[in-house]
């Protein structure tokens, strides 16, 4: 007589997006209240006060791409195709469920881990949908799973590990080799030979950078593989958009850079949404709308965007070799993991609950703990 397994779960991490005009406020709220994303002086108030000020600006950008993000959209249909995928490679940790935990705009990580309890779930697999580490992405979402745990009380109901980084994965290398590509056919051929190639990543504050933040170098290791792959044939730059707040953030800046393209003559630019693997509001509105009209008012003739990964075929199977290897390899997280940034001062950082296997993050000097 068979019995019925309980599902391996895997619970994909994002900073989500608003579903509809009426989530833009709390969105907007929730993420100006972040310290672990940006810090601001009288936070308190300064962040509802930003917020507050943002929120009817942020609603008509949503509602020129049709009234809200697409992010959980995309999130789902390459959570089904993850697990179809995992079911195949991965039978004796079959069935295989994802759950979604957005950082700003629901499903929250408590809708996910109360779904994961009612089903049965003793082991899971936090998964970041952030191909490159950093601690106001990856880790705030992290830090926000594990007090959501305290808050629901699962903290000692699953047994976990954690996928904290992919920017090297060979699978989703390719993919976003296929997309450039994709990206660069629009050009005929005579064009492509001087069309430069435009990385455009979400930017960081700088006081994060200054910690030792891992994002910028493993940001820029993935657009040096894809590169690698396209055999160099274009001229490429690294930029930084979606720079929102009273902070210092990380440059260039995308539309800084493309102004600076134009002035000195180029006149054809594929952008390439490297950190990002689904369109959301960043490359349906930003990129696709914003920087494209600006290209044509400096002068660039042609200002093409190369497609988000969404549901690629080979993308959703790097998603499943990811887990794949995860699984396979016994191990709680990464090395690099445990390993905080130098200057850190956050005491939940890098922490990781009721792991599969011994765990231990480097401890922080008492005179740095934040108050």
């Amino acid at each position: 007589m068979s019995t019925t397994r309980p599902p391996t779960a895997i619970v994909l991490l994002n900073l989500g997006g608003p579903a509809d005009l009426e989530q833009v406020g709390g969105f907007l709220q929730r993420l100006f209240a972040d310290r672990e994303i940006i810090k601001l002086p009288l936070q308190r108030w300064l962040g509802p006060f930003i917020a507050s000020r943002r929120t009817p600006k942020v609603k008509r950008l949503y509602a020129g791409i049709g009234g809200g993000s697409p992010i959980l959209r995309w999130t789902e249909t390459q959570g089904r195709g993850m697990c179809e995928r995992l079911d195949q490679l991965s039978p004796e940790t079959a069935p295989h469920k994802f759950y979604v935990s957005f950082r700003y705009a629901p499903p929250f990580a408590d809708d996910a881990l109360r779904a994961m309890k009612a089903d049965g779930v003793t082991r899971a697999i936090a998964f970041t949908q952030y191909p490159h580490f950093s601690c106001a992405t990856t880790g705030s979402s992290l830090n926000d799973l594990w007090r959501a745990a305290d808050r629901t009380g699962t903290a000692d109901a699953f047994k976990w590990s954690v996928i904290d980084r992919w920017p090297l994965h060979d699978g989703f290398v390719e993919a976003m080799t296929d997309a450039v590509r994709e990206g660069l056919a629009r050009f005929s051929e005579e064009e492509r030979k001087d069309t430069v190639i435009l990385f455009s990543a979400h930017s960081l504050p700088v006081d994060v950078v200054d910690r030792g933040d891992a994002y910028p170098p493993e940001v820029a290791a993935t657009v040096s593989a894809v590169m690698d792959k396209l055999g160099r044939q274009n001229e490429y730059i690294l930029c930084w958009q979606s720079a929102v707040g009273p902070v210092r953030w990380l440059g260039p800046a995308t539309d800084t850079t493309i102004r600076g393209l134009a002035a000195r003559g180029v006149k054809r630019v594929l952008t390439v949404p490297i950190a990002f693997t689904s369109d959301h509001i960043e490359t349906l509105s930003e990129i696709d709308i914003e920087y494209k009209e600006l290209a044509h008012e400096v002068g660039i003739l042609r200002f093409e965007r190369a497609p988000a990964l969404n549901d690629a075929p080979r993308f959703l199977d790097a998603m499943a070799d990811i887990v794949k290897r995860h699984i396979d390899s016994g191990l709680a997280c990464s090395r690099q993991y445990s390993l905080r940034c130098p200057t850190c001062v956050n005491p939940y950082c890098r922490d990781l609950r009721n792991p599969i296997v011994p765990y231990e993050r480097r401890p922080l000097p008492a005179n740095l703990v934040e108050g």
